[in-house]
């Protein structure tokens, strides 16, 4: 590892989504604030759709952490399930034991239940739900049904959504018009630009115990923001990278031949089937460098022209190019 090495407390750029290390770009700060004004304001559906690597759940986590204390919380993030699964995963989050023959309403009748306690209790009751382009129509009609719950004054239900732009995709469809109709705030996070992306990194290393000068050269991070495309999910996996290789060759600092050696690292087109191309793979050329741009290297768009038996080199030249190469390397 290469905390000691870089005099670092704990992993910066981990995979785990840590609201600790949770960069508040203008636009995530947006998000956060809208949201936590949805809440506050008692709108029944918020919803958070951004492409993944985003930081959704980590900024999903900081809004719980805020909620802790005024309010019961449910975050679902297992959303490959049916209507009955869903409200038995939601009632598992509350502590409720369901019997495995337990029909749907009444599990519905027991989450009601348990809305009313916390309505009584003056908390409210939100319930968050992650990776929500993965549920069925079905279920989030489902979901919809749950927030019929209220009273004359006030929702008893307060939901988001938040999830890719398949969401949106789902949201769209005149099947659940009554969904899309109900959500009431609508949220985004775009890639970060350029100078985002130095605070980013910045903000990470500061977080896990990183004082002084940069570790980054200023081109180094400029390089990160081109191959990740502001996406904070890319820059961790860059960053862990690069500190990585930086460690073991003993490089304080770190520069862009250590980047284009993880560039490198992240190009998948050499490992792609020889039966197909990178393009019919699926994989597109940001793809290919972990969710990057453009390479930092030239390829050959044409191939070479193929030497005619008169241009082949003979034996004795061959050997002494290969002595001259020796010779240059030493």
């Amino acid at each position: 590892m290469f905390l000691e090495f870089y005099a670092l407390k704990e992993q910066p750029f981990g995979v785990t989504p840590d609201p600790r290390f949770l960069y508040l770009s203008p636009a995530h700060r947006e998000a956060l604030a809208s949201l936590v004004y949805g809440i506050e304001s008692g709108h029944g559906f918020l919803a958070l759709i951004a492409k993944p690597g985003m930081g959704k759940t980590t900024l999903l986590f900081d809004l719980l952490e805020r909620l802790s204390h005024s309010a019961r919380t449910v975050f679902i993030f297992h959303t490959q399930c049916t209507s009955r699964e869903f409200i038995r995963l939601v009632l598992a989050e509350l502590g409720c034991k369901t019997p495995g023959d337990q029909d749907f309403v009444a599990m519905h009748e027991e989450f009601n239940r348990q809305l009313l306690q916390e309505a009584r209790a003056g908390r409210r009751f939100v319930l968050v739900i992650d990776e929500a382009q993965n549920l069925e129509p079905a279920v989030l009609e489902t979901v919809r049904l749950l927030s019929d719950f209220e009273t004359p004054r006030a929702k008893l239900l307060q939901i988001i959504l938040a999830g890719q732009p398949e969401l949106a995709d789902k949201l769209a469809n005149p099947s659940l018009r009554q969904l899309r109709q109900r959500i009431s705030l609508l949220n985004s996070l775009p890639p970060l630009p350029f100078e985002q992306v130095e605070r980013y990194i910045e903000h990470r290393l500061s977080i896990a115990g990183h004082s002084g000068g940069s570790i980054f050269t200023p081109t180094a991070r400029k390089m990160i923001a081109e191959l990740s495309g502001g996406i904070p999910r890319a820059i961790n996996n860059y960053c862990f990278s690069a500190l990585s290789l930086g460690c073991a060759l003993q490089h304080k600092s770190i520069d862009v031949d250590i980047l284009q050696e993880v560039a490198l690292d992240f190009d998948l087109t050499s490992l792609v089937s020889e039966s197909i191309t990178p393009g019919e793979s699926g994989l597109s050329t940001s793809q290919t460098l972990g969710l990057g741009i453009e390479p930092f290297r030239v390829r050959m768009k044409t191939p070479p022209p193929r030497a005619t038996p008169d241009e082949l080199p003979t034996p004795e030249d061959a050997l002494a190019y290969i002595h001259q190469f020796i010779k240059v390397m030493n």
